[in-house]
């Protein structure tokens, strides 16, 4: 956990989030400033900072957030879904741990 990171202290439940989804690797809570009529944020429980400080160990991870994605895509009953991720500073990216936004439309 890095100690000024909001998703670590929403993580480690310092902050507040309505939680979609759990588990030892990912959360999945809902954006508090949403773009879509569904929008979550798809978060690794390890701190990685930015998609450019991925290593090879951390690969299966990002391949189960996909996982899920589709897990939520069904279990919202969704008919329309974007999925990104900001890289960086000048890529929009605002919080550094890495996060994927997965946006759904009923």
């Amino acid at each position: 956990m890095k100690a000024n990171c909001v998703f670590c202290k929403i993580i480690d439940r310092q902050l507040p989030a309505k939680v979609e989804f759990e588990d030892e690797h990912v959360i999945v809570f809902h954006c508090k400033d949403p773009s879509a009529p569904v929008h979550l944020l798809a978060v690794p429980k390890k701190h990685i900072p930015t998609l450019m400080k991925l290593e090879e160990a951390d690969l299966p991870v990002m391949s189960h957030i996909h996982k899920i994605a589709q897990m939520m895509y069904r279990q919202l009953k969704l008919e329309g879904m974007s999925m990104n991720v900001n890289c960086e500073e000048k890529g929009g990216q605002d919080v550094f741990h890495v996060h994927y936004h997965i946006k759904g439309w009923t």
